[in-house]
């Protein structure tokens, strides 16, 4: 029996949605908002309104795209969290009020774990079990996943994840919101052998990337009393060298967890890993230790609807659905 679902996506600052029919993504519409740049992050009040002006557009545009009409609908997943609670509410009331009119089913899923998902939106999908490397704008983790529904957290940052990082430093260095993106264009010019920042060091899997920013600006500062121009003369090494070290960080963590846990089939998820330093990073320790990598298409790195209606999809197969009692988990966990 055929199965239609469509998926919103509303936690942060991408208003998405996307159509999935038995399985297959159908199409993944975003409207992303620009509105935070000229603020240097994201501003909780202002994404909430954009998600209101944006979200019907969007999913009419997902349905007309698909050639399907709301009554053909057989469920809604939506994103519950984590996320910002004003941007939750907008997609979670959508898909509530909808599905209630529609009759169907809702499904309430975890972002975090709709990034490690959206490894089976397209082929070659990991075997299981695998690791996956899952950074994102608030979350540092490492994941070990044995099924598409049974995931569980072995390691994650204790403060500021890697995104964080990337954007705290970004704009020490003046280089504006989003910081991570504009960092790896600016690192691929740079040396990243030029400047030595330190590692954390924090017990077993876990992260901590709190250390590296301050340590950042403490560097820029005493560059900047010897030569007003450091910043300017060096931006691209500076850049190359930063990212460099989160990326070495990230990867410490990664290859103990893979030779703690047995396995080679090892996976990036999340925003960050659209980075292209981290994605030559993975190719190259791929081939040092015999790993099979996978490393998802970048419209499926960031957040987006797509993984969305694909974790519902599961969770429908599961006969896992939601009420309308469910509320928005701004700190949502992972189980």
């Amino acid at each position: 029996m055929s199965t239609t679902i469509l998926g919103i996506e509303s936690s942060c600052d991408e208003t998405a949605a996307a159509v999935c029919k038995d399985g297959k993504i159908i199409n993944n519409i975003i409207a992303t908002q620009s509105i935070h740049e000229s603020y240097g992050g994201v501003v909780p009040e202002l994404a909430s309104r954009a998600h209101q002006k944006n979200l019907i557009p969007v999913i009419n545009e997902a349905l007309v795209a698909a050639d399907i009409k709301m009554s053909d609908l057989d469920a809604i997943a939506y994103t519950q969290g984590p996320g910002l609670l004003g941007a939750l509410l907008v997609g979670s009331s959508f898909a509530k009020t909808a599905a209630m009119a529609l009759g169907i089913p809702i499904i309430p899923i975890n972002h975090m774990q709709a990034h490690v998902l959206a490894h089976f939106i397209e082929d070659p999908i990991p075997e299981f079990p695998f690791l996956c490397l899952t950074v994102s704008g608030g979350h540092t983790q490492i994941v070990r996943v044995n099924n598409h529904l049974d995931m569980s957290i072995i390691g994650q940052s204790k403060d500021d994840a890697v995104g964080e990082a990337f954007d705290k430093c970004a704009k020490l260095l003046g280089v504006g919101y989003p910081g991570g993106p504009k960092i790896d264009q600016l690192a691929k010019t740079g040396d990243a052998k030029r400047f030595t920042f330190p590692h954390s060091d924090i017990p077993d899997l876990d992260y901590s990337f709190s250390g590296i920013k301050t340590a950042f600006m403490y560097f820029l500062r005493d560059g900047m009393k010897k030569n007003d121009q450091f910043i300017n003369e060096n931006i691209n090494d500076l850049a190359a060298s930063l990212q460099g070290t989160l990326i070495d960080m990230l990867f410490v963590k990664l290859k103990l967890a893979a030779k703690r846990e047995k396995i080679k089939n090892i996976a990036i998820a999340g925003g960050v890993s659209a980075n292209s330093g981290l994605r030559n990073r993975l190719l190259t320790d791929a081939d040092k230790y015999g790993w099979k990598v996978f490393i998802p298409k970048f419209e499926y790195c960031t957040d987006n609807a797509a993984m969305i209606a694909t974790a519902g999809y599961y969770h429908l197969q599961a006969g896992k659905t939601g009420t309308l009692r469910d509320s928005p988990q701004p700190r949502m966990s992972f189980s």
